[in-house]
């Protein structure tokens, strides 16, 4: 099977293309090692909201939930082993891609109990027990990058433990997980790791911050406001971009991270989140063909995916450059009555509350399940 040339480009442009998708079916079916084939993908990404909606539906987990039933787990126990069974049989799909590369990808993401967002010490504990359970090199553990999650980054991978950074939404607080990371491997360092064996991403969110920004023009109506329509996501993803290379390819503060390359340590590579297209009006690969750039990860819905495949271009490099520009479109939105601040405020409020009611509906469901199979309905 040869890869599709459209998304080939785009993987040689410098992009690993990762599916923002995980369920039982995908696996069992072979559609993940198709689309590894077939789509250049070369990591995949989870979420709460993908596990709830991967068990909702069909019946690939009646006989394990019968299974942990008749065991007496209880829903959190039931999803745990439900959920690290499934990454872990991704990351086995994946291995030869992680081998390929050197560990850079071949990637399966898992997320912390989105309850514990704000508890530094509750999301480490689970970070090393998530670790342990999977027992994958090529596993990330996904920690949400809210204040409290900063510290809980530092100690993960002070730990050996790879990590998905996730949930950002502003340059500021992008440049304060990248400390958190190098923070984190000088004290991994100390404590005996290989930082060659330690990776990680930082998951910055794209559309949603058009979405809200969007809202707010409309709200303000001026024919000023509605010109910087849809401009947002990009401009601000583009000045993450030169956040990243400033700290880790050749800018002006790249010496601490030069000096934990030379022990072994690998860049944080910056991957764009939340890269489906939520307005109509919009191209459907945008958040795909304005965000290309080397050392970058974009991890994509199947309905980008396929539309990248089937309509994509890469126009090169549309990333490093860019920075002068999207901070112009920053102050445009800031003199029209944008408040920026309250805006990211908003979007990690809302991020992590999202994540918490699916891991909330997963639970409520999953008691539900157990009970049926409990009582031999199933």
């Amino acid at each position: 099977m040869a890869q599709n040339e459209k998304l080939a480009a785009l993987s040689a442009a410098g992009v690993s293309v990762w599916l923002d998708d995980l369920s039982r079916e995908r696996i069992a079916s072979g559609n993940l090692a198709d689309l590894i084939a077939t789509r250049s993908v070369v990591g995949v990404t989870t979420n709460p909201s993908i596990f709830q909606a991967a068990l909702s539906k069909g019946h690939d987990y009646d006989g394990q939930l019968k299974e942990l039933a008749g065991q007496g787990a209880d829903a959190d126990a039931a999803i745990r082993t439900m959920t690290t069974d499934d990454v872990r049989a991704a990351c086995d799909v994946l291995a030869p891609v992680f081998d390929a590369t050197g560990g850079v990808d071949g990637r399966v993401s898992i997320e912390v109990d989105p309850r514990f967002a704000f508890d530094a010490d509750k999301t480490v504990a689970q970070a090393i027990e998530l670790w342990k359970i999977v027992d994958r090199p090529n596993l990330f553990i996904k920690i949400p990058a809210t204040e409290a999650g900063l510290p809980a980054i530092t100690a993960v991978i002070a730990e050996g433990i790879s990590v998905n950074v996730t949930l950002i939404f502003s340059v500021p607080r992008y440049r304060a997980v990248m400390g958190a990371y190098l923070d984190g491997l000088r004290n991994a360092k100390i404590g005996g790791h290989d930082l060659a064996k330690i990776h990680s991403v930082a998951s910055f969110f794209v559309s949603r911050v058009d979405t809200e920004i969007d809202k707010r023009l409309e709200a303000i109506g001026t024919p000023e406001a509605l010109a910087l329509r849809g401009k947002a996501g990009v401009a601000n993803a583009r000045l993450a971009y030169a956040e990243y290379q400033d700290v880790f390819d050749g800018g002006a503060h790249t010496s601490t991270y030069n000096h934990l390359a030379a022990q072994g340590g690998n860049r944080q590579r910056p991957l764009w989140a939340s890269t489906g297209v939520k307005n109509p009006d919009y191209p459907d690969t945008l958040y795909v063909t304005e965000l290309v750039g080397p050392n970058t990860v974009n991890t994509l819905p199947e309905k980008t995916l396929q539309a990248f495949a089937d309509h994509g271009e890469v126009r090169g490099d549309t990333l490093s450059g860019h920075a002068v520009e999207a901070a112009q479109v920053f102050a445009e939105l800031a003199a029209v009555g944008i408040d920026l601040t309250d805006v990211f405020d908003l979007l990690e409020r809302e991020g992590v509350d999202k994540f918490e009611s699916a891991w909330n509906e997963l639970l409520e469901a999953t008691t539900a399940e157990l009970r049926t199979a409990a009582a031999g309905g199933n």
